[in-house]
């Protein structure tokens, strides 16, 4: 079954194993070493890393539609967004003493700007299932009208990315409207408890580190089942030979949505567990410049591979938070620098490197089979 085929290639079981191992390690040094000792994990080391997490979900959804669809994606960080305004509106809404009918009392925001009410987009957010439930509809909504105006009407390569970036840059220029409704350039912040559980406690932290590594590999699996089916395969053709793909009878915009939409799904999950990790969600996370940084994760890491969008996301989110502590001022350059090294001395990224040694170290093995039985 299609579903189960990733659980029995190679690379899914080694990405799994090594997600276990490390979030196990994390969990152990944090709860079983004493504050003090060289190996114990801090609180804020956990957040850290669930962010970093967090970010790898964005860069497999990225890797799904431009490493095996072939569509450049320059707009997911609003897909990212959303997920996490939604996330961010729930946790706004546990904020404060409860109303008359035992519904909480308008964000701060919002009573600053003399508000009486909560506008309609707000109603029900105060219900967990429902602002879960908006995490994956809204940016798959949003995935779904813009898709198929653009998929319908065959728009492909640089236009395609051109038209995303300018979605994203429009969204930013909305969410910082202060009519908008979604505290205006300040965004949303302050979140106190999520399903009851305290934020600011050590354990929600790492039990949303946890949450945020199951969603990965979930995330990972579920794009490992979509490459390895037959709808991958048909993604394949369409990014190598769209005309061809169509004379053969596919429906190529159809696999193009589904696709996009399911990325689009998983990006807005991954916005909806970073925002409680890092406490805030502002517009700044539509920035056009933050999703042309994720395909730079992709890149590094390797185009269609998922894993090395992981590899890649994690590797420069941890270079970024050593090298804007040592020089902030100079972190683009570094970032521009590598993306330059990268494209001329790693084409495939760090995952062709380990495909390209793994691949030499096999032909070593045959040889000197070859030469035993000689």
């Amino acid at each position: 079954m299609w579903l189960t085929r990733p659980f029995n290639e190679r690379s899914t079981q080694i990405f799994l194993l090594i997600l276990i191992v490390a979030v196990t390690a994390v969990t152990i040094l944090h709860l079983a070493v004493p504050e003090g000792h060289p190996l114990y994990v801090s609180g804020y080391t956990v957040g850290l890393l669930g962010k970093y997490l967090t970010y790898a979900l964005l860069a497999v959804a990225v890797d799904l539609v431009w490493g095996y669809l072939g569509i450049l994606s320059l707009g997911h960080g609003a897909f990212f967004a959303i997920g996490g305004y939604a996330m961010g509106m729930y946790l706004m809404r546990q904020i404060g003493d409860r109303g008359t009918y035992g519904d909480p009392i308008l964000p701060d925001f919002m009573v600053f700007l003399n508000w009486d009410s909560l506008p309609w987009y707000w109603l029900g957010f105060d219900m967990a299932w429902f602002a879960f439930a908006m995490v994956l509809i809204a940016p798959g909504l949003l995935a779904l009208v813009f898709g198929w105006l653009a998929f319908r009407s065959r728009v492909t390569g640089v236009y395609l990315s051109i038209i995303t970036q300018a979605m994203t840059f429009a969204l930013m220029l909305a969410f910082f409207r202060n009519e908008m409704g979604f505290g205006g350039n300040n965004g949303l912040t302050d979140f106190r408890e999520l399903l009851g559980f305290d934020l600011r406690s050590e354990a929600t932290r790492l039990g949303l580190f946890i949450a945020s590594a199951v969603a990965l590999a979930l995330g990972y699996w579920l794009c490992r089942a979509i490459v390895g089916s037959k709808l991958g395969r048909v993604c394949v053709a369409t990014r190598d030979a769209e005309a061809r793909t169509r004379f053969l009878g596919y429906r190529v915009e159809r696999f193009q949505l589904f696709v996009f939409v399911v990325s689009a799904m998983l990006a807005g999950v991954a916005g909806a567990l970073y925002v409680p990790q890092v406490g805030i969600i502002n517009p700044s996370e539509f920035d056009p410049i933050f999703s042309i940084e994720v395909v730079l994760w992709v890149a590094l890491g390797g185009r269609a591979s998922l894993y090395g969008a992981v590899i890649g996301a994690v590797l420069v989110n941890y270079a970024k938070t050593v090298f804007t502590g040592v020089m902030p001022d100079a972190w683009l350059f570094a970032l521009g620098g590598l993306f330059v090294f990268v494209t001329v001395f790693l084409p495939k990224g760090v995952a062709g490197l380990l495909e390209r040694r793994a691949r030499r170290r096999d032909d070593a093995d045959v040889m000197s089979e070859k030469e035993a039985t000689a």
